[in-house]
């Protein structure tokens, strides 16, 4: 067990961050990103076949937490939680239990991660959606874009299950200074030297859809650099990897890390004009970690794409 709990979401360019620290028994199971997303919060119960709901827009991150928690209480792992982020000045905007929520109809039809990462008792559940931010009328100086959190707590005899969805807006302006030529060139020489001298180069910077094999419809330095350093020289060849992380079968990762190798084969031949005959895909699973699947941090950090230069001449 790690001595210290906590979840901390950054959102890319903008500095904001929701941290919450939680008991140091507990176990974050599963962890989804996607980069720019839309979601519907609920700020109200299930009635008239939906649950009354704020559309949001920006990175959605998805968290499962499990704690030891004998008794099957719900409010004493909720309330922590909501004092943390009314402290960093979020708003509740809807809290209910179980049956004030809607119940079982609530609960379906709620977005919630799948089991046994996220369990939910359909007599043993609160729900609370919170937001920071969007103040003032747009474009003025009080305005601010709206970050959203939603806290799903349920319990067995034996165990609280914790879904922590988070919605941060995206700023492209900043967004595109992340990007800019500067940053490209750096990545260029890092990436260069690595594979002239170890022979690999992980393309950290890359994101997918969450679950999905698809390349995000985004600018990457990293791309752009392995480009630029395959162009250099037409008789360099290289093989993009794709690694998983450990959960699930190895069957469907291998078939999921195959997958977004090919698809970031195809952004460089389609987008960076590399030729066809410079790059291969392949995948490997889980097969090959360079960290732990035990943490949320490693198994993140297994979730990647790796260049491996094969020219041996």
């Amino acid at each position: 067990m790690k001595p210290l709990a906590a979840l901390l979401m950054i959102w890319p360019g903008l500095g904001w961050a929701v941290t919450l620290d939680f008991p140091a028994e507990a176990v974050q199971s599963l962890e989804t990103r996607d980069a720019f997303s839309s979601y519907q919060v609920p700020i109200g119960p299930f009635a008239e076949g939906r649950i009354k709901s704020l559309p949001a827009e920006g990175e959605v991150v998805k968290q499962a937490w499990r704690i030891k928690s004998l008794g099957g209480k719900t409010l004493e792992h909720l309330a922590p939680l909501r004092d943390q982020l009314t402290e960093a000045g979020f708003d509740i905007l809807y809290e209910c239990a179980a049956r004030d929520c809607g119940g079982f109809d609530f609960r379906f039809a709620a977005d919630v991660l799948p089991a046994p990462e996220m369990y939910v008792d359909l007599d043993n559940f609160r729900f609370l959606s919170a937001r920071r931010g969007a103040g003032g009328a747009e474009g003025s100086a009080e305005a601010s874009a709206p970050e959203f959190v939603t806290l799903l707590v349920s319990a067995s005899q034996s165990d609280a299950f914790i879904q922590v969805v988070a919605v941060g807006q995206k700023d492209l302006n900043r967004q595109e200074v992340s990007t800019s030529s500067k940053a490209t060139e750096i990545d260029q020489s890092k990436l260069g030297a690595a594979l002239l001298g170890k022979g690999h180069y992980v393309l950290a910077d890359l994101t997918f859809a969450t679950g999905s094999s698809r390349l995000e419809d985004r600018k990457f330095p990293s791309l752009a650099a392995l480009a630029d350093f395959l162009k250099d020289d037409p008789k360099r060849h290289v093989v993009l990897v794709g690694h998983t992380d450990a959960v699930g079968s190895l069957e469907a990762n291998i078939d999921l890390s195959r997958k977004r190798a090919a698809s970031v084969a195809e952004r460089l031949v389609s987008e960076y004009s590399v030729a066809k005959d410079q790059v291969e895909a392949d995948g490997v699973g889980f097969l090959s970690p360079i960290a732990s699947n035990l943490e949320a941090e490693g198994r993140k950090k297994n979730r990647r794409v790796e260049v491996v230069l094969t020219t041996t001449h």
